[in-house]
């Protein structure tokens, strides 16, 4: 978890490790701090020996009324679909900057029967996604621990762009809605017990006059532990803590009531992320993601754009729309496929025994053969495309999931149909907040990719195929982006509130 420290927490931290510790993760010093070095200035990964703020019933207003958001306070407003000038990858004026990929069951399909079929779709889409700060924060009470939330809700709508055989007009279809919050999860506070909240919540009886060890508990309730000893004169004996002066004991009876002040030494809550992502997608699918910043070294705020891959150093498997278990179409990370230049040759060849002998390339060869390749392969290339040439400052990296390596875990949930025919198993996320030079000022600039894994029939040998969904998209504010681009986008998502928007036809959209 990512905590924005005070002067005094900084140098109580810095005494407290060694001198080659002591660089907190931080903004880069620059001569001309921007948006998002401001921003992430005194944020430092939260340590067990950092100091945690104690509650105070009388400082709640001021909490409510200081909400640490923070890097999702950037978010707020309308991101819409935006299209670079330097872009030259795509021959067509700006119709969409986002791609999808999405793989499904072939009809007819299914595990019992003829499996491993599946259709393809790949779509540019435009998007418009509105962020708005929930105020006064959220509070998650957890007994002698708190924990405060700055949370924003968002909402998504995305059309697909295809073009109208016979017409010269294109179509906009609608294919993806969905809302949900973003939670910066910060703010955590030690809450020990108080005389007032003892008396308010004590729900038990006083100690029975019958108890052998009524006159041990003065408060006239079960609030002390008690501790098994022989005393000097060799009888058996029960003490409290205070009395104990380490002797040996037998047992122990323990407290069923609070002190006051039960709770100061903890056990202390330290979230492993700082951000979650709760969203409702109306296929029958909720999720909910786990992550943080991502550091490049002791940096928040990376200098300069993203790095992504080039030639054959793109052909990741984690990135890419075939997965290993589809065959990777014959490649591999050793002997890669070059999505910088043309498409094989085998994939504009009739297949066979002969030259498809395992059957890795017809599982992929319509993804290569895509009219949006290199981006039906991988589609992220597109993010890379659209900021050649962008004199971007530097960037924050969010990466998220709903299935960690270690620590605390996300999760998705699907209705019955979903779960039984196209089980949806894991998602995962990047995110990358730019601050863009452009006529002399700053321009926050949004990429994501998103990845999401569906687990549906199984191959010839009977073993599970993991088929990837991907989703990519540049946004920008709306008042950042060209008026023609503008235009299109107010005519596509005319209320700015969804309220009575169209429904959407599905996702993926398939053109009859």
């Amino acid at each position: 978890m990512l905590k924005r420290k005070s002067e005094e927490e900084i140098n109580l931290s810095q005494k407290n490790t060694k001198p080659s510790e002591k660089t907190l993760f931080k903004a880069p010093q620059e001569g001309n701090k921007g948006i998002l070095e401001n921003l992430m200035e005194g944020y430092g990964k939260l340590l067990i020996e950092d100091p945690i703020r104690p509650f105070h019933v009388e400082d709640l207003q001021k909490i409510v009324d200081k909400v640490d958001y923070g890097v999702l306070k950037v978010l707020e407003g309308t991101w819409v679909s935006y299209k670079s000038k330097n872009d030259n990858q795509s021959k067509k004026p700006f119709i969409g900057s986002g791609i999808h990929t999405t793989i499904m069951p072939s009809p007819g399909t299914n595990s019992g029967g003829i499996p491993g079929k599946y259709s393809f779709d790949c779509e540019e889409y435009i998007e418009k996604l509105i962020f708005n700060l929930v105020p006064g924060g959220v509070r998650n009470r957890g007994g002698g621990n708190e924990q405060f939330c700055g949370a924003i809700k968002y909402e998504q709508s995305i059309k697909s762009v295809n073009t109208v055989e016979g017409e010269a007009t294109l179509k906009y279809t609608p294919i993806h809605e969905e809302n949900g919050m973003y939670l910066w999860l910060s703010d955590v506070f030690n809450h020990a017990a108080t005389a007032q909240s003892i008396k308010e919540d004590r729900g038990i009886h006083a100690i029975s006059p019958d108890n052998p060890n009524k006159d041990l508990y003065k408060s006239g309730y079960q609030d002390e532990t008690l501790f098994l000893i022989k005393n000097d004169v060799g009888q058996d004996e029960y003490v409290t803590l205070e009395n104990l002066n380490g002797r040996k004991y037998s047992e122990i009876i323990a407290s069923k009531e609070l002190k006051p002040g039960t709770g100061q030494t903890g056990p202390y809550f330290i979230p492993d992320y700082s951000i979650s992502r709760s969203g409702v997608i109306p296929h029958g699918s909720t999720i909910t993601l786990l992550g943080d910043i991502a550091p490049s070294g002791s940096n928040y705020v990376i200098p300069g754009p993203p790095q992504f891959p080039t030639g054959d150093a793109a052909w990741k498997y984690d990135h890419l729309s075939i997965s290993r278990t589809m065959g990777g179409a014959g490649a591999s990370e050793t002997n890669p496929i070059n999505l910088d230049q043309p498409a094989p040759a085998w994939v504009f060849e009739t297949l066979n025994d002969q030259n498809d002998p395992g059957e890795n390339k017809i599982y992929t060869q319509r993804i290569l053969a895509n009219d949006l390749y290199p981006y039906s392969v991988r589609p992220d290339l597109r993010l890379r495309d659209s900021i050649n040439k962008e004199d971007i400052k530097n960037h924050i990296l969010i990466q998220m999931s709903s299935k960690n390596k270690t620590g605390a875990q996300g999760g998705i949930l699907n209705v019955p149909f979903v779960n039984r025919f196209v089980p949806t198993v894991e998602m995962n996320m990047s995110m990358w907040i730019e601050t863009v030079i452009e006529d002399g000022r700053e321009i926050l600039q949004l990429q994501y990719e998103q990845i999401i894994f569906f687990e549906f029939h199984f191959g010839d040998d009977g073993g599970t195929t993991s088929w990837p969904h991907i989703q990519v998209n540049t946004l920008r504010k709306l008042e950042d982006i060209p008026a023609e681009q503008r235009r299109i986008i107010d005519e596509q998502f005319p209320d700015a509130n969804f309220i009575g928007a169209p429904a959407a036809s599905g996702c993926p959209y398939h053109k009859e």
